[in-house]
């Protein structure tokens, strides 16, 4: 006979597969739940808009909107049909018309993640990080901190044609396929080091490997540490890359080389030779190959733009360790955005003007 001992063991295991099953139904009731309510609201959003469009009389939009919210809440009660939120669901459906986008979001986000970008006034970074958000799993908060930390505007693929960034992004939420462009960012914020004024490169690489967690963070989903000074014998001579990291989605070794003061055109030859060594000697099969990031106080996006370092899998980042006060930082940020677009539409018309060539 099994000891009592015995009976409470296995009946504790039974519980705890049952707790499983139960605990995962309800998630899966609540992700459905959420998603039929927020589509409800674009539906009901939508067709207020059409009926308000219907009828050239602004005074008439005002009076049909605050009529249907009284006149919902007196069916189903007052919350969730108040006119604030009725005219949410409008600017819900008007900032996104095309359903195709936001059907597969809704199962992924809440109302509230869409409720935080409808602040944006720009629509292309409303898809940016609504699609981010859900391909990332973040959290409300996660996704108000990347808005306030100007993510869009760092991150590569902002300096990029509006064509392209909506195909990446369509890419990465139809097909889960992640860009590197949609990876790299600058400037990086390693203000969590600590470092002020004058430093060398090795007090930089200490204080990032003492702070790996805050690093990685900044660098974005994806990326997991692998080795610091990696050394590579090449014609019998040593050489010793900065940081080496993977990253999993990307599926590729990230090779960082850190820099003080602006980028110079001779590091390119030094970072292809790192990246053609890894890619000899530790690539696995079914990688990628490596990517370099060249991390530096200073661009030099003329140098970068006559270096054809995208062709080359290197891309070039600026890191501050002190940041300015917001308003400051915005318009640092901005004015590099700005520039950058401008040398990046002169290398798209440069290859389009190259395939023609070809053709």
């Amino acid at each position: 006979m099994e000891t009592v001992m015995g009976v409470q063991s296995k009946s504790q295991v039974l519980i705890d597969d049952l707790r499983r099953i139960i605990d995962g139904a309800r998630r899966q009731v609540a992700v459905a739940a959420n998603a039929e309510m927020t589509m409800m609201y674009w539906h009901i959003g939508e067709r207020i808009n059409r009926e308000v469009l219907g009828n050239q009389r602004a005074e008439y939009g005002k009076q049909i909107v605050a009529t249907v919210s009284r006149q919902l809440q007196e069916i189903y009660g007052s919350k969730g049909f108040e006119l604030r939120t009725v005219r949410r669901m409008m600017q819900f459906a008007q900032l996104f018309p095309d359903i195709q986008i936001v059907t597969p979001l809704v199962t992924q986000l809440s109302w509230s993640h869409f409720l935080i970008v409808m602040s944006l006034k720009d629509d292309l970074q409303r898809e940016f990080y609504l699609t981010l958000a859900a391909s990332e799993h973040w959290s409300k908060r996660q996704l108000q901190n990347k808005i306030d930390g100007m993510l869009y505007e760092r991150t590569a693929i902002a300096s990029k044609p509006e064509e392209l960034i909506r195909k990446e992004l369509a890419e990465l939420r139809d097909n889960n396929t992640l860009s590197p462009d949609l990876v790299f960012k600058s400037p990086y914020f390693l203000e969590f080091t600590g470092l002020k004024g004058n430093y060398s490169e090795r007090s930089l690489e200490d204080s990032l490997v003492a702070n790996l967690e805050q690093f990685i963070l900044e660098l974005g989903k994806g990326f997991t540490f692998v080795e610091r000074q990696k050394r590579m014998i090449i014609d019998g001579e040593d050489f010793y890359l900065d940081l080496l990291f993977y990253h999993r989605r990307l599926h590729r070794l990230i090779a960082i080389d850190l820099k003080l003061g602006r980028f110079k055109a001779q590091y390119k030859g030094q970072m292809e030779l790192y990246l053609r060594y890894l890619e000899a000697n530790e690539m696995e099969p079914g990688e990628e190959p490596p990517l370099g990031l060249l991390l530096c106080t200073e661009g030099g996006e003329e140098q970068i733009e006559l270096l054809q370092l995208d062709k080359a899998g290197i891309k070039v980042a600026n890191y501050m360790t002190e940041l300015p006060p917001r308003e400051l930082l915005a318009r640092q940020i901005q004015k590099s955005l700005e520039v950058a677009k401008t040398f990046g539409s002169t290398e798209s018309e440069n290859n389009s003007s190259n395939e023609y060539d070809e053709v």
